[in-house]
């Protein structure tokens, strides 16, 4: 249960946003529901994440399995349970996801720029503080377009799984 009352969706000043966010996302998320609270904050992560989730060239599966790790590390729940059906259809098979939990005991299921890009994913998210030669075996098989792509939807889900622990917002929250 969130541990402050979701947004009221049906206040006049909400409606404009609150169908922007319907027309990029198909319905207001729980997560968007209770960033209208401050409907600035909505906006700019509204539009900040549509750019992250639809307009990089990075491609889908990496950013699906970096969402994914980033949730369990985090323990964020409602994270995973939102993102799960898209790394399913972004190409990531189901004994990836399931192995994500302790992927380096799984190593064989993911490729090998698979396995670095969770490296990297582990050390921003547990160390802040990354390697040198972590990001430079990422960025010698993506380039430094998608390197800088890939660190920053590590970045920003970072932000968004503690959005949702610090606020306690679950899937089967009532609203």
């Amino acid at each position: 249960m969130a541990r402050i009352p979701y947004a009221d969706l049906s206040a006049p000043e909400a409606q404009p946003l609150v169908q922007r966010i319907v027309a990029e996302r198909g319905s207001v998320l729980h997560l968007y529901q209770m960033l209208m609270h401050s409907p600035p904050l909505a906006e700019g992560w509204l539009a900040f994440m549509t750019k992250v989730r639809q307009q990089l060239v990075l491609p889908g599966d990496l950013r699906e399995l970096v969402i994914m790790r980033i949730a369990h590390l985090n323990g964020a729940p409602y994270e995973a349970d939102q993102h799960a059906p898209i790394a399913l259809k972004e190409g990531l098979a189901q004994p990836q996801l399931d192995a994500l939990v302790d992927w380096r005991a799984a190593a064989e299921r993911f490729t090998p720029l698979q396995r670095e890009v969770l490296a990297l994913c582990d050390a921003m998210t547990r160390e802040v503080h990354v390697d040198a030669a972590v990001v430079q075996a990422v960025r010698e098989r993506l380039g430094e377009r998608q390197l800088v792509e890939l660190v920053g939807t590590i970045a920003s889900y970072n932000m968004v799984s503690r959005f949702l622990e610090a606020l306690q917002i679950h899937s089967d929250d009532p609203r």
